[in-house]
């Protein structure tokens, strides 16, 4: 049972972030309610480089002062471990409400191993997370060209708590003492208790950087976006409806002579010439089955986890997003196997148990891969970034128990419901030639150019959510998310009805892969957005951090790609059913 506190504090010209893990046996995991006199337990966590966020060792990688042999620990939820926490002991004595004006920690001895690992630590401005301050400080000295190291030796702790709980804790780094070897160091601390009339339920309010989530940038990004919906919903309704009606008429005209007739054809080479190949089924139909009902659950999980984020402020709990998004996640597999098996049908597909199993397993197995290979250099490093083996059997056992089946009985279930053809124009025979169009029509190029205006349409939200990632600051903004999201599906589906438009025009059939890639692009932007805001925006280094950055950020790009691509397909797919609807397709 544990109550958590999230703080910020000033430790010799250093902002720091401070967490303070406290627990009591006997407090309620949900009220958190203490006696005066009751015993708390002061949680350490991690230790790290400060520029370095996912580069994070066991506290006691540092020989600071050691609680001994065996010290209780304490696992968090799955969200939790996934982070890369893990809670010890410290066995510091602090009760509720009783101050401490001077207390020992323990007599820390310095050699010369220990001396050096503090200098590295310190030269690397290590925070750590029973508190997350800085190790030490770097002092300016004029009789050394590398300055004066010194090691901060007593931890002055605030506590505020209103009536019976705990609100939140201030930490000041103060005594600094020389590193020298042969030194003892008297390691000490002190206890302050102050009443407070900020209630329980606003305890995390304090940490949460209103100035930056809420500055006028973001607001005007957020209208930028809505404008450009706006502007994009009106040019589809206005000039491709305009255009279609006209096609309509002069396609549908019965009393035109022959010569008229045979003018009209010469002289229009459009989208109505192919009815005849539009809907012949797609090259590797298995695999865009699997990524296009992939993606449509994965759309319909960020719309569920960022509903949940806003009604249950899951930001407060460390870890409590990740644990709802693989759980939402396993849940929602059922969604995953009706698109796609649907899909997969409907285009008369005859290998659907393939179908099935690659739907099921296809992105859960690239996050696999990728996490793999994270988690074999933080284990190499002896980083806590490194998955238990036991929290991979238990995210393993989700998706085999929960996630698979699901998605198995998602794909039956829409192959029997929605898996009968319904082409509006019959297949023929033979394929019909592609002619050579302008490189602009190119089904390349119209794949690139179709993520340019999603990701612009994300592109401010994107900083505000690598920041908050990235750099130690509480994302906690989710209508702002949601807002932008449904924005993100609105541009996305606008533009990539567009692009098919263009490529039918061009008389080139094969629109659906082109729909796919010409929404997903939107990640290749997103990520290239990524290796310029790790050159400019921040102080990473190092290979370990380096590859956890780029790895995170690619498993994170896969996955708005897909999502991305399925929305750009299904909504192509309507666009492209409506208007062969209304054509004479002999």
């Amino acid at each position: 049972m544990s109550s958590s506190v999230f703080s910020t504090v000033r430790s010799f010209s250093h902002f720091a972030f401070v967490f303070l893990f406290l627990s009591l046996a006997f407090a309620s995991e949900s009220d958190h309610k203490y006696q005066p006199d009751d015993p708390i337990t002061l949680w350490v966590n991690k230790v790290g480089p400060y520029n370095n966020p996912q580069e994070t060792y066991n506290y006691y990688s540092l020989p600071f002062c050691h609680p001994g042999t065996n010290p209780a620990h304490k696992w968090g939820g799955l969200g939790e471990v996934l982070g890369g926490n893990e809670l010890i002991d410290s066995h510091i004595d602090i009760k509720f409400q009783k101050n401490v004006d001077k207390g020992t920690i323990c007599q820390l001895e310095l050699d010369e191993a220990k001396v050096k690992q503090f200098k590295d630590a310190i030269e690397n401005s290590y925070w750590f997370e029973f508190f997350v301050g800085f190790v030490g400080e770097l002092h300016p000295d004029k009789n050394s060209d590398n300055g004066k190291h010194v090691l901060y030796t007593h931890k002055n702790i605030i506590i505020k708590y209103n009536k019976d709980q705990i609100i939140h804790v201030n930490l000041t780094q103060e005594s600094p003492k020389p590193l020298e070897a042969g030194r003892i160091l008297d390691m000490t601390y002190s206890i302050k208790w102050i009443p407070t009339n900020v209630t329980f339920a606003r305890r995390f309010d304090v940490y949460l950087d209103y100035p930056f989530f809420e500055h006028q940038i973001h607001w005007f990004s957020v209208f930028n976006s809505f404008m450009m919906v706006i502007f994009l919903t009106g040019l589809v309704s206005m000039i491709l409806m305009r255009t279609l009606r006209n096609d309509y008429a002069k396609y549908a005209r019965e009393d035109d002579d022959l010569e008229t007739l045979e003018r009209d054809v010469s002289e229009e080479s459009g989208w109505k010439l192919v009815h005849g190949d539009v809907f012949r089924p797609p090259r590797n139909l298995v695999l865009l089955s699997a990524v296009v009902g992939t993606g449509a659950q994965l759309a319909l999980l960020v719309l569920l986890v960022i509903l949940l984020a806003i009604v249950g402020t899951l930001y407060v709990g460390r870890g409590a997003i990740v644990t709802t998004f693989i759980l939402c996640y396993a849940f929602t597999s059922f969604i995953s196997g009706y698109v796609s098996g649907g899909m997969y049908s409907r285009n008369g597909g005859k290998g659907w148990i393939k179908s099935m199993i690659l739907t099921a397993s296809l992105f859960p197995f690239m996050c696999f891969g990728i996490g793999f290979i994270l988690n074999t250099i933080a284990i190499f490093y002896g980083s806590l970034a490194a998955i238990p083996f036991g929290t991979m059997v238990v995210v393993f056992v989700i998706w085999a128990f929960i996630s698979f089946p699901l998605a198995l009985l998602g794909t039956v279930v829409g192959r029997n419901w929605s898996g009968a053809p319904n082409n509006p124009c019959r297949v023929k025979t033979i394929p019909r030639p592609i002619p050579e169009k302008k490189w602009y029509l190119t089904p390349s190029v119209v794949s690139m150019m179709g993520g340019l205006l999603p990701f612009g349409s994300i592109f401010i939200e994107m900083y505000f959510v690598f920041t908050s990632f990235w750099n130690y600051k509480v994302y906690y903004v989710y209508g702002f998310m949601l807002l932008v999201f449904l924005i993100l599906i609105i541009v996305t589906v606008c533009v990539t009805i567009v692009g098919t438009y263009f490529l039918l025009n061009a008389e080139n059939y094969h629109w659906q892969w082109t729909s796919f890639f010409s929404a997903a692009s939107t990640a290749v932007y997103v990520y290239l957005y990524s290796v310029y805001y790790y050159y400019v925006k921040t102080k990473m280094s190092g290979f370990f951090q380096t590859s956890f950055y780029f790895g995170y950020t690619l498993m994170f790009c896969l996955g708005l790609g897909v999502l991305c691509g399925a929305v750009g397909y299904l909504g192509s797919n309507l666009f492209v059913r409506r208007i062969y609807r209304n054509i004479k397709c002999d």
